[in-house]
């Protein structure tokens, strides 16, 4: 049975994910030397298969950045960066988005934010979370979250999903950060908080 969460602990996830957010678009930003802009509309604790339909369409090819996670929190981050934003990030750093050196630079940028994002978390909750290295995929989004899933027992917990919207150098850019936390990882990333019991 997946749990439900209270008013108070959803607004709480929102918080974290905000904070990670920034602290995850001022990395880009050094990375990139560009200003980065960063808007997060839509903090979303969902069930899994709710939150693959809140990324996009199943049917839609996206590239992915996926890191496993290790520590107190267990399971795996993952980046979705839509075509159109790869088109948008490379070139800043000189790079096609489409060769081996543009799938090393969006792997690498995808490394970038997603452990930026896991280190506001930890600072802010006293977590251990260590981020293992990324590998990077590009296939319809319904396939890359399905299979790691089966991976996790993520399908009985709530997925954690930050959509963002960055401007890099005045660039619109789309990308997505899914927590698939291994069961129980919601409410540990709560725990520190006074907030781990769900309703």
């Amino acid at each position: 049975m997946t749990p439900r969460y209270t008013e108070l602990q959803l607004d709480a996830l929102r918080e974290l994910a905000n904070i990670a957010s920034g602290n995850a678009a001022t990395s880009l930003a050094q990375m990139l030397g560009r200003e980065v802009e960063l808007n997060v509309p839509r903090v979303l604790a969902l069930p899994l298969a709710d939150a693959v339909e809140a990324c996009g369409s199943p049917e839609d090819a996206t590239t992915s950045v996926v890191i496993p996670l290790d520590g107190d929190v267990t399971g795996v981050v993952l980046l979705l960066i839509e075509p159109q934003g790869a088109e948008t990030l490379c070139p800043l750093l000189g790079v096609d988005a489409w060769d081996e050196i543009g799938e090393s630079a969006l792997r690498e940028i995808g490394n970038i934010l997603g452990t930026s994002c896991l280190n506001a978390l930890a600072s802010m909750t006293g977590l251990h979370l260590e981020p293992r290295p990324p590998h990077l995929t590009t296939d319809m989004l319904g396939a890359i979250v399905s299979s790691l899933a089966l991976t996790t027992t993520a399908s009985a917990e709530l997925v954690l999903v930050l959509d963002s919207e960055l401007s890099v150098a005045g660039e619109p850019c789309s990308i997505s950060f899914v927590l698939l936390p291994t069961e129980g990882g919601v409410s540990d990333l709560l725990a520190p908080l006074g907030l781990a019991e769900a309703a």
